[in-house]
């Protein structure tokens, strides 16, 4: 595992939802002198707490406010770096848990932000990183999109979260191989249970709950690597795909979901 945030590859690295949790540990995680960080965040207060901690760490950093649904604000920002080794899309969201189902407008918004959301960043990074001269490695540009390990099975707890990183990491690894021929990489990362504000409210048992910075670290050796799908942990992985294996029937009798822990947001402009 990584030692020193020094050791990282990427120059210059660009992070969605770095205000908090896993966003806030990857961006503190890269932070080090000669290296430049494109910070985003809804939340401006706290996203200038990461970056003043990520300053303190010798990074350059720039940090802008905006909502991924916004694909405008999200191409200006991506496209405003000059240029980027590595993009992390990391911004997320789930309908909380409880309740025994998810209201039209918690699934619209799921997935507007976990997947298109992640989408009008990735799109407009693969585009500036296409004209890109290749570095030392061969390699224009990586991006790592977080999914999790909900993609790999179908439960009545999260319907609407665990098919939009479904789809999220599906995309990545089919876009990754075609991109490769173009000297693009794209990682789907599928972490377990982090210890965020997302996951706090939950009252139900999280096996192998990790902190944000080892999760961080196993997220940034993964793409060092160069795998296609970095998950962990591995037992929480294969519980997982055993669980999406099961016979569909079998969904009926586990316990379901629903209301939203806040309240809606307005929607962006545009």
């Amino acid at each position: 595992m990584q030692g020193s945030s020094t050791a990282w590859p990427w120059p210059r690295a660009a992070i969605t939802g770095a205000s908090s949790g896993l966003g806030a540990a990857l961006a503190l995680e890269l932070a080090a002198p000669g290296r430049t960080l494109h910070l985003s965040g809804r939340d401006a207060a706290r996203l200038g707490a990461t970056a003043a901690a990520c300053r303190a760490r010798g990074a350059t950093v720039t940090e802008t406010a905006f909502d991924v649904r916004d694909a405008g604000a999200a191409a200006v920002w991506i496209r405003g770096t000059g240029g980027l080794d590595l993009l992390v899309a990391n911004a997320g969201t789930s309908a909380g848990t409880g309740g025994t189902r998810e209201s039209a407008d918690q699934v619209a918004r799921i997935f507007a932000v976990n997947l298109t959301g992640a989408l009008n960043t990735i799109m407009p990074a693969l585009e500036i990183m296409r004209a890109q001269p290749p570095g030392p490695d061969g390699i224009r540009g990586r991006v790592a999109a977080i999914a999790s390990i909900a993609a790999f099975t179908a439960s009545p707890g999260a319907p609407a979260y665990c098919a939009s990183k479904s789809a999220l990491q599906r995309w990545t690894e089919a876009t990754d191989a075609t991109a490769r021929a173009e000297g693009i990489r794209l990682h789907a990362v599928c972490p377990g249970f982090i210890r965020t504000p997302m996951t706090a409210p939950n009252r139900f048992p999280m096996p192998f709950l990790m902190e944000p910075e080892e999760a961080a670290r196993r997220t940034l050796a993964g793409v060092q690597k160069g795998r296609a799908r970095v998950v962990f942990p591995w037992p929480l992985y294969a519980a997982a795909r055993l669980a999406g294996a099961l016979p569909v029937s079998w969904l009926s009798r586990l316990p379901a979901k629903a209301d939203a822990r806040e309240p809606l947001p307005p929607p962006p402009p545009g």
